[in-house]
C-alpha cells in the first residue's frame, strides 16, 4: 500500500509542477496566434485597390456606400437586390417623359437556368482478344466435347453400366442376400452382354458411334464377368479364366481392326496388359507370363503390319519392359537365365522391327515416320536388363554389344539406299557405331579404353569442324563421355596394388580426359560456338581438379591433404591466369578468381583439422599460395575487367581471414584470457579497414586506379565483419588475466571502442564534419549498448555477480545501470543546451525519461534496499542539477523556430 501511495504521490507532484507550464505555454499560443491574425487583416487591407466598383469588390452590396445610390434606382435595385426570387425581374414602365439617363448601375440579374446536359453514354470498349487455352483448360474441354459430342448417352451409359456391374457383383458377394445363385447371376449377365454385343456389331455400319461404345462396354462387362468368377467366387480355375479374357482381347483387338477403330484397339491392348495383373494366382510362372506377353506382342506387330497406330506400339513397349523390368528386380535368379534369355531376345526382336513397320507406312520418299523413342529406347532398356541377366559379366556383354552393333550394321546397310527409309537407316547406323564402341570398354582394361577414346574424340571434334560435319564433331564429344564413364568403372580397381602417385594407369587416363575436353573448348571457342566450348571447358576442368584431388587423397598423407589441396587450386588459378592473359577469356578468369574463394572455406578445414592454417607444411603451402596468388593477380591485370577487381578483393578479404583463424589457435595454444583472444581476432580487420581509409594506394595494388570501384565493397565487408565480431563480443565478459580487469582500459574493450572510432571515422570520412542523422543516431544507440555491457562487466567482475543471463536481474546490475544511464542523460542534456546542439538536448532528454520508467517499472521493486533507495536519489539529484544548469532547450533551436515562423 505504501508503493501505491509512494507512486500516486510521485504522479500528482508532476501534475502539479506542469499545470504552469502548461498554463505559461498556452498564454504565449493565443498572443501568438491574435498577432498573425492581425497582420493578416493589414496584409489584406493594404493590397485590395481603393477604386475598386462594387462588382469587383466581394459582396460589394454590404459595403457602406451601398446605401448612397440616388432613390430612383431604387425600384430597380430592389429586384436586383433580391436574387433568392424565383420570378424573372418585372420591366416597371410609366407615362411622364423619362428623366435624362443616368449611368446604368451593374445589375446582377439572375442568368437563365440553362438544363444540365445528359450525360453521353461512353463508347463501348471492343473486347481484348482472349489468350489461348492453357494445356488444363484444353484437357476440361477435351473431356466436356467427349461428354457432348457423339452419341453422349451411349457412352455415358457404358461407362455407368460397367460401375454398376462391378458394384452389383461386390455388394452381392458381401451381403449375400440375392436369392438368385451367384452363378446364374453371372450368366445372366454374360448373355446380356453377349447379346448387346451381338447387336452392337450389327449396327456397326448405320450407327458406328453407337456401335463402338457398345462393343467396348460388353467386352468390357465380359472381362469384369470373368474376373468375378475366378476371384470372388472361384466358379473357375486361373487357366481357364485366362484363356476366355485372351478370347475376348483377341476379339476386341480384331474388331478394332476391322473397323478401323483406334479407341477400340487401345482398350484391347490395355485390357491384355491387364490381365494376367487382375486374374494373377501369385504362383510366379514367369514362363507363362511372358509366353503370353509374347503373343500379345505378336498381335501388336500384326496390327502394326496393317496400321500405322503408334500409340499401341508404345502401350506395348512401355507395358513389356515396364513389367519385365519389375519381375527382373522382384523375382529374377540366376537359376531362371535359360528361361528368361529367349524371351528377352524375343521382345528385342519385336521392337527393332516395329519403328520399321511404322516408318514404312511414309507416303512420300525422304518423310519416313521414325518413332525414335522405340528406335532408341529399346537397345538401352534390353541391353540393361541383359546386363542383369548376365550379372555383370565383362566379356559376354562385349560379345552381345558386339553383335547387337552387327545386327544394326546389317539393317542401316540394308535401307542407306532407300530414300523412304533413310533417316531410320542414319540411326541404326548410329546405333551401330555406338554398340561397337561399346564393346570396347567391356572387353579391354577401362583405363587403357578411357585414353584411347579421350584422344579419339578430341581428334574427331577437330576434323568435324574442320570438315564441318556434324556428326563427326558430336560422336567425338560422345567418344569422350565413354571414355569418362569407362575410366569410373575401373577406377575402383586402380590402387591398392603399390602404383606410385602421378606415375600410374588411372592418374594419366584422367589427365588425358582433362586435356581432351579442354582442347575441345579452345576448338569449339576459335570456331565462335560459346555455348558447347563452355560445356566442354567445365568437363575439363572439373576432370582436371578431380584427378588432382583424388591422388591427392590416395598418395599423400592425412595431415597434409587439405596442404595439397590448397596448392592444387592454387597451381589452377595460376595457370588459368596464365592462358587468360595471352587469350583473354571469361571462363579463365572466373577459373582464377574460384581458385582463390575456395582458399577461404579450406582455411576453416585446416583449422578444423590440424588446429590452425600453418600447421606442418601449411606455413610453406600458404606462402606457395600467396607467390601463385600475386602472379596471378598480375596476369589478370589486362582484360579481365570486374572478374580481375573481384579476385583482388577477395585476395585482401582472404588473409585477415587466415590471421584472424591464426590468432583463435595461439589463443587456445597458450589458454589466454577470452579479452585478449577478442583483441586478436579483430586485430587483422582493423588494421585492414585503418589501411582502406588512409593509405588505400597499398590495397590498391597491382589494379592501380581499376581498383578504386572496389574500395567501398573491401570496407563494406571489413566493417560487417567488424560489426558481427563487435556484436559477439558483447557476450563476453572480457577477463584481462593475467592483468587485472580496468573499465575500458582492457583488451577487449579497447578493441570494441576501436571499432566504434574507425566506424566514426569512416562515416565522417568526406563529409565536412557532417554526418546523416541517421548514422548518428546508429552510433549513439551502439555507443549506449556498449556502455551498459561495461557497466554490466564491472558488476561482475568488480561486484562478484556470475556471468550469466541472470546478471541482469540482480539489484547490483539494475542500480548500476540507472546510475550510469542518468549520468550520460544529464552530461546530454545539459551539454546539449549550453552547446546549442538541439539533437545532442533531446537525446539527453530521452535517455532522462527512459531512466525515469525504468525506475516506475522496474527499481520500484527494489525500495526496501538501499541499492534501489540510491538509484532513486541519484536520479533525483542529477534531475535537479539538469533543472539548474540547462532547465531550457538550446537557445539557437528556439531561435530557429521564432524565425521560421515570421518567416511563414
Amino acid at each position: 500500500m505504501e508503493e501505491i501511495l509512494w507512486l500516486f504521490g510521485i504522479l500528482l507532484l508532476i501534475v502539479v509542477l506542469a499545470m504552469p507550464v502548461l498554463l505559461l505555454i498556452a498564454l504565449v499560443s493565443v498572443s501568438s496566434l491574435k498577432r498573425r491574425v492581425t497582420a493578416l487583416e493589414a496584409a489584406l487591407a493594404a493590397q485590395e485597390p481603393a477604386s475598386a466598383s462594387e462588382a469587383e469588390r466581394p459582396y460589394g452590396w454590404m459595403q457602406p456606400d451601398a446605401f448612397e445610390e440616388p432613390a430612383t434606382q431604387l425600384p430597380e435595385a430592389i429586384p436586383e437586390a433580391a436574387p433568392a426570387v424565383a420570378a424573372p425581374p418585372v420591366e416597371v414602365t410609366s407615362a411622364a417623359p423619362a428623366p435624362p439617363p443616368l449611368p446604368e448601375p451593374v445589375r446582377v440579374s439572375a442568368a437563365p437556368v440553362e438544363p444540365i446536359p445528359e450525360p453521353t453514354p461512353e463508347p463501348r470498349r471492343a473486347p481484348a482478344t482472349p489468350s489461348g487455352p492453357n494445356f488444363i483448360e484444353r484437357g476440361i474441354e477435351r473431356v466436356r466435347q467427349w461428354f457432348t459430342s457423339g452419341n453422349v448417352p451411349v457412352k455415358v451409359g457404358m461407362l455407368v453400366l460397367l460401375a454398376g456391374v462391378a458394384a452389383l457383383l461386390k455388394y452381392a458377394s458381401d451381403q449375400g442376400w440375392v436369392s438368385i445363385s451367384a452363378q446364374m447371376r453371372l450368366v445372366a449377365v454374360s448373355v446380356a452382354a453377349l447379346a448387346g454385343l451381338v447387336f452392337a456389331w450389327r449396327k456397326r455400319d448405320s450407327h458406328r458411334t453407337f456401335a463402338l461404345a457398345l462393343q467396348g462396354g460388353s467386352i468390357g462387362i465380359l472381362l469384369l464377368t470373368v474376373f468375378a468368377a475366378f476371384k470372388i467366387y472361384g466358379f473357375i480355375d486361373a487357366v481357364p479364366a485366362f484363356l476366355i479374357s485372351v478370347v475376348l482381347i483377341a476379339g476386341l483387338s480384331v474388331m478394332a481392326v476391322l473397323q478401323e477403330s483406334r479407341t477400340l484397339a487401345i482398350l484391347g491392348v490395355l485390357a491384355g496388359f491387364m490381365a494376367p495383373i487382375w486374374l494373377s494366382s501369385n504362383s510366379g510362372n514367369h514362363v507363362g507370363l511372358f509366353s503370353y506377353y509374347a503373343l500379345l506382342n505378336a498381335g501388336i506387330f500384326a496390327i502394326a503390319w496393317v496400321r500405322p497406330w503408334r500409340i499401341l506400339n508404345l502401350l506395348g513397349f512401355a507395358f513389356t519392359w515396364g513389367i519385365g523390368t519389375l519381375w527382373g528386380v522382384l523375382q529374377y535368379a540366376p537359376a531362371k537365365f535359360n528361361s528368361t534369355q529367349p524371351f528377352l531376345v524375343l521382345f528385342f526382336v519385336f521392337y527393332l522391327l516395329l519403328p520399321l513397320l511404322y516408318a514404312r507406312k511414309a507416303s512420300t520418299p525422304g518423310s519416313a515416320r521414325i518413332d525414335g523413342c522405340l528406335l532408341f529406347g529399346t537397345p538401352l532398356i534390353a541391353f540393361s536388363l541383359q546386363a542383369g541377366l548376365l550379372q555383370g559379366e565383362r566379356m559376354p556383354l562385349a560379345l552381345c554389344a558386339l553383335g547387337v552393333a552387327v545386327v544394326y550394321a546389317l539393317l542401316a546397310k540394308a535401307l542407306i539406299h532407300k530414300e523412304r527409309l533413310d533417316v531410320l537407316a542414319r540411326g541404326y547406323a548410329i546405333l551401330a557405331v555406338g554398340f561397337a564402341t561399346l564393346a570396347v570398354p567391356l572387353a579391354l582394361s577401362a583405363r587403357v579404353t578411357a585414353s584411347v577414346f579421350a584422344l579419339e574424340g578430341a581428334g574427331l571434334v577437330w576434323l568435324g569442324l574442320m570438315q564441318e560435319r556434324r556428326l563427326a564433331r558430336w560422336t567425338g564429344i560422345g567418344l569422350q563421355v565413354l571414355a569418362g564413364g569407362a575410366l569410373l568403372i575401373g577406377a575402383g580397381n586402380a590402387y591398392g596394388d603399390g602404383t606410385l602417385a602421378i606415375a600410374n594407369a588411372t592418374f594419366m587416363g584422367a589427365l588425358l580426359i582433362a586435356l581432351a575436353g579442354l582442347a575441345t573448348a579452345w576448338l569449339y571457342r576459335g570456331a565462335g560456338r560459346l555455348p558447347v566450348a563452355i560445356a566442354a571447358y567445365g568437363w575439363g576442368l572439373l576432370w582436371w581438379l578431380g584427378n588432382l584431388l583424388h591422388e591427392n587423397d590416395q598418395h599423400v598423407a592425412w595431415s597434409s591433404r587439405l596442404h595439397v589441396a590448397l596448392l592444387v587450386f592454387g597451381v589452377t588459378g595460376w595457370l588459368a591466369a596464365e592462358v587468360q592473359r595471352r587469350a583473354p577469356a571469361l571462363l579463365l578468369s572466373l577459373t582464377t578468381l574460384g581458385c582463390l574463394v575456395v582458399a577461404f572455406p579450406l582455411a576453416f578445414l585446416q583449422v578444423d583439422n590440424y588446429g590452425q592454417p600453418f600447421a606442418g607444411y601449411g606455413l610453406w603451402a600458404w606462402l606457395v599460395f600467396a607467390v601463385l596468388g600475386i602472379r596471378s593477380l598480375l596476369c589478370l591485370r589486362a582484360g579481365s575487367g570486374v572478374i580481375a577487381g573481384l579476385a583482388q578483393l577477395a585476395w585482401w578479404l582472404l588473409w585477415p581471414t587466415v590471421l584472424s583463424l591464426l590468432a583463435w589457435h595461439i589463443g587456445e595454444r597458450f589458454t589466454l584470457a577470452e579479452g585478449w583472444v577478442g583483441l586478436l581476432l579483430a586485430s587483422p580487420w582493423l588494421l585492414l579497414g585503418l589501411v582502406s581509409m588512409r593509405r588505400w594506394n597499398w590495397l590498391a595494388q597491382p589494379l592501380g586506379e581499376a581498383f578504386d570501384r572496389y574500395r567501398l565493397a573491401l570496407q563494406a565487408a571489413v566493417f560487417g565483419v567488424l560489426g558481427l565480431w563487435w556484436l559477439g563480443s558483447l557476450a563476453s565478459a572480457g577477463s584481462a588475466a593475467p592483468l587485472p580487469w580496468i573499465v575500458l582500459f582492457n583488451p577487449l574493450e579497447l578493441a570494441e571502442v576501436a571499432v566504434l572510432v574507425l566506424v566514426a571515422m569512416r562515416v565522417w570520412q568526406g563529409r565536412d564534419g557532417h554526418a546523416p542523422p541517421a548514422q548518428l543516431v546508429g552510433m549513439a544507440v551502439a555507443a549506449l549498448v556498449l556502455v551498459t555491457v561495461m557497466t554490466l562487466r564491472a558488476v561482475h567482475q568488480w561486484g562478484g555477480e556470475p556471468w550469466s543471463d541472470r546478471l541482469l536481474g540482480t539489484q547490483l546490475a539494475q542500480t548500476s545501470l540507472t546510475v550510469v544511464w542518468s549520468l550520460l542523460g544529464v552530461v546530454g542534456w545539459v551539454s546539449g543546451s549550453r552547446r546549442g546542439q538541439w539533437g545532442l538536448w533531446l537525446a539527453g532528454a530521452i535517455l532522462m525519461g527512459v531512466v525515469l520508467a525504468k525506475l516506475l517499472l522496474v527499481d520500484r521493486g527494489n525500495l526496501g534496499d538501499l541499492l534501489g533507495i540510491g538509484a532513486f536519489i541519484a536520479y533525483g539529484l542529477l534531475c535537479t542539477l539538469v533543472g539548474w544548469l540547462a532547465p531550457a532547450p538550446p537557445r539557437r533551436a528556439a531561435a530557429t523556430n521564432n524565425n521560421e515562423e515570421v518567416s511563414a
